[in-house]
């Protein structure tokens, strides 16, 4: 499902990524732990395409990404990977149900159908009473759920967490977690987490560690 192979990445003098190796199989709930400035954000990033490596292989689902246009690795990317960073990136203008079904028009679909799917998606996370309201209206717990319904709706094979717990308290931070494992569970998605929550981390498949840009078995 994820596969890297010596994956390599520069930013000018500084080596942050030097040839990291990873696979995580189909259905597999895998953490990444490690201090600031290990190269942990930066790889999964680059997992998720949304930056290249300056030299390696990455495939996902068994195809090869190395030779792929930017065009290319942003239609994989909206229909077959989610993302959920620490801060919600939900815009403060759109409301809770707006937010959500944005990577369905940007996808293509009848309005309809994303719309009721986006229904859905908030009714099963439990903000069926939140839909119109916006951002600034709901707890941090509440948006983060938002963002979580929205990297849910085109139907993701791979969900990517950058610190999804890590701007909220504790009671909140136990129910995304809960979230996580659940969608694992019942969707059998395949998901990795990078995370400073050694309670996450406890929690998932399998821990690596990320140290000075290398991942360490």
């Amino acid at each position: 499902m994820i596969y890297c192979k010596g994956i390599e990445k520069n930013y000018q003098k500084l080596k942050v990524l030097k040839g990291v190796n990873l696979e995580i199989k189909e259905g597999e709930l895998v953490s990444i732990v490690g201090s600031s400035g290990a190269g942990k954000s930066t790889l999964l990033h680059i997992i998720g395409t949304l930056d290249r490596p300056d030299s390696g292989n990455l495939v996902l689902n068994g195809l090869s990404t190395s030779n792929w246009s930017e065009k290319e690795l942003a239609d994989f990317r909206n229909r077959n990977i989610g993302f959920i960073f620490q801060f919600h990136h939900l815009l403060a203008e759109l409301t809770a149900l707006e937010n959500v079904c944005l990577p369905g028009f940007i996808a293509g679909g009848t309005e309809k159908a994303i719309l009721d799917h986006g229904k859905e998606l908030l009714d099963y996370l439990g903000l069926s009473e939140r839909m119109s309201h916006k951002p600034g209206q709901m707890s941090g717990g509440e948006q983060q759920r938002v963002a979580l319904a929205r990297a849910l709706l085109n139907h993701p094979k791979i969900l990517l967490a950058d610190e999804p717990t890590g701007n909220l308290d504790q009671e909140n931070s136990s129910e995304v977690l809960k979230l996580l494992f659940k969608l694992r569970d019942e969707l059998n998605m395949t998901m990795l987490i990078v995370t400073h929550d050694p309670n996450i981390a406890s929690k998932t498949q399998k821990t690596y560690t990320m140290k000075d840009g290398l991942i360490i078995f």
